[in-house]
């Protein structure tokens, strides 16, 4: 379980004066008017920048840090993440999870047998898709529904699921 979760990755600077577009990572787009500070993580560093202005332009998030007065200064950060800490993070509901402690859980079929791991969340707007890598390398898609995914034990990095028919097939 990491101890940072992505929000969003710099896609561009915008204007001169030391603004970023970021593409968000995150469900809600409007979270990042409520976070004070994001940590950047670059190939070089990771530091803290705190949020000065939050502005929204289609998809994305406008964001201007503190002490960033320049397109000089943000250009390097292209491409780059910006993360919060747990304690920062939006709360859960129940039976939500965040993306990146579902990644490499053991998955089991109802009987107990190991289907296999799962390697990643599809957004698909109705419901997620896990997918999973069986013991064989192929693939099976299971929908996040109540009826596919009968428990997930993040502390034990298990899930069990039960398949809808032809999910093998």
């Amino acid at each position: 379980m990491s101890d940072m979760l992505q929000v969003g990755i710099i896609s561009s600077t915008h204007g001169i004066k030391g603004e970023v577009k970021v593409f968000p990572t995150t469900d809600d787009v409007n979270r990042f008017k409520k976070l004070k500070e994001v940590i950047l993580v670059t190939k070089k560093e990771t530091k803290t920048l705190e949020i000065e202005g939050v502005k929204f332009f289609k998809k994305f998030a406008i964001l201007k840090f503190k002490g960033i007065d320049s397109i000089e200064s943000v250009m390097e950060y292209k491409g780059d993440g910006l993360y919060v800490t747990r304690e920062n993070a939006v709360k859960l509901k129940e039976n939500e999870y965040f993306i990146s402690d579902l990644i490499d859980l053991q998955v089991f079929l109802e009987n107990g047998e190991l289907l296999g791991i799962l390697k990643e969340v599809m957004l698909t707007g109705a419901n997620d898709v896990y997918v999973v890598e069986m013991k064989n390398k192929k693939e099976v898609l299971i929908p996040a529904i109540k009826q596919c995914i009968l428990s997930v034990e993040i502390e034990n990095k298990k899930m069990t699921v039960a398949l809808l028919d032809g999910l093998l097939d």
